[in-house]
């Protein structure tokens, strides 16, 4: 499970009832839903898109994520998660975004990932700066926080270039109740509005 980032910050009830209704708009995102559950699982299911990724719903049966699925819209409905698919030109999930949200902290967290024969093609950086771009113009937040299993340098190395902050380590709850060390950054909007300027 995603944890609020270490930096705390708190947003005016007007801030936060903004963010709210972004994530529940979830503009220029295909929203994740029933019809795309089993090409999530497809995706889940090859260890090259899945491995390094703590949070995600195994074992991956048809049942398992067709429930993140629908959690995931549930907690959309309250303004604190979207999950997102992208599809290729053949109509199937060739990619995932999770957006965990935290309103009455204008802060977020970007999970995700690309079918392994997309990978290591530059289209992931590109995909996860308009993603830091939209949470932060589209939704208003303030706050990103990111991480990384300690062995993840492919990801590391995205995340550092992307201009985010190492701050240590967390430990990182997965969804049967073990915990992961991970790598942690954090990125707020002055610094990316000052690192986009020049």
């Amino acid at each position: 499970m995603s944890a609020p980032p270490k930096t705390v910050l708190t947003a005016s009830a007007e801030e936060e009832a903004a963010i709210r209704a972004a994530v529940r708009a979830a503009e220029g995102r295909t929203v994740a839903g029933p019809e795309h559950v089993d090409g999530l699982q497809k995706l889940f299911l090859d260890p090259r898109v899945s491995d390094p990724i703590y949070d995600l719903p195994r074992p991956f049966t048809r049942e398992s994520v067709a429930a993140w699925v629908a959690e995931s819209e549930a907690l959309r409905q309250e303004g604190r998660c979207i999950l997102a698919v992208t599809l290729d030109e053949a109509g199937e999930v060739a990619g995932y975004s999770r957006f965990t949200i935290w309103p009455e902290r204008s802060s977020g967290e970007l999970a995700g990932a690309r079918r392994a024969d997309l990978q290591n093609s530059g289209e992931g950086r590109r995909g996860v700066a308009q993603s830091i771009a939209w949470m932060f113009e589209g939704l208003g937040l303030r706050l990103i926080c990111l991480t990384a299993a300690l062995d993840n340098v492919r990801s590391a190395r995205a995340i550092d270039a992307a201009g985010f902050r190492r701050m240590g380590e967390v430990d990182s709850l997965r969804p049967d109740g073990t915990s992961r060390r991970s790598l942690y950054w954090e990125l707020t909007r002055a610094e990316w509005e000052l690192r986009h300027r020049l």
